[in-house]
């Protein structure tokens, strides 16, 4: 695979109405073929991109730790009851708003790959779509996740960068110094990974390889392919 040039992956900043295909800036030119189009399920971005299930039980935790406090410091059961309500309204207000921000990432984004890029429509407020082209993709790691989804891992070529203000929640959280884009929360049914995979590795002209996945995370379910 060639070396990518010296350039940053600038998103642009369309109108949905001026999309001539949902997700896409423009009509796909001759020799470029859709391959596969989703969405991240809003259930599994949440939870992961935006740790909704471990801050749960963070404030599940400090109700816990509040109530025993109070109780040994004799609290009486009116002000006792009255502290534990007014902090859980707070924290389901804040779960709520983490909820709300998941939903809308998830139903903002469009993914698609082609025979040529990855192109990804995020954002909420000012969506912006970014043109991933294939020879700046070095690998592509596979994560698998226990309710059906998979995220998909793209790391790419130095010295391409992309930013990681203007990628997240559709980013690996870890990656800030060499950000990785990720297809998040997609359903294992639909075969993004392996359709990405084959595509770049056809692209190279190299057969898909399976790989342990650096600086990825990995855990059980996790492959990686390269080209």
């Amino acid at each position: 695979m060639n070396e990518p040039k010296h350039h940053h992956l600038s998103p642009d900043i369309p109108e949905h109405e001026a999309e001539p295909i949902p997700g896409l800036p423009e009509r796909l030119p001759p020799g470029e073929s859709l391959l596969w189009q989703g969405q991240p399920q809003g259930r599994g971005l949440t939870a992961r991109a935006l740790g909704l299930r471990a801050i749960t039980w963070y404030f599940g935790a400090l109700l816990a730790l509040q109530a025993g406090l109070g109780a040994y410091h004799g609290a009486g059961l009116v002000q006792l009851g009255g502290g534990l309500v007014i902090s859980g309204v707070i924290g389901l207000v804040g779960l709520g708003l983490l909820w709300s921000i998941g939903r809308a990432a998830a139903r903002g984004a469009i993914y698609t790959i082609t025979n040529k890029r990855v192109v990804m429509r995020v954002g909420i407020a000012l969506p912006m779509i970014l043109n991933i082209p294939f020879s700046v993709i070095e690998s592509v790691a596979r994560v698998t996740h226990a309710d059906g989804t998979e995220d998909v891992v793209l790391r790419i070529l130095k010295p391409a960068r992309i930013s990681w203000i203007a990628l997240w929640p559709h980013v690996r959280i870890a990656s800030i110094l060499h950000p990785e884009p990720m297809l998040r929360a997609l359903p294992q049914a639909a075969g993004a990974a392996q359709i990405l995979a084959r595509s770049l590795a056809a692209s190279a002209g190299v057969a898909v390889q399976p790989m342990a996945a650096p600086n990825t995370n990995a855990r059980p379910g996790q492959a990686a392919v390269t080209a």
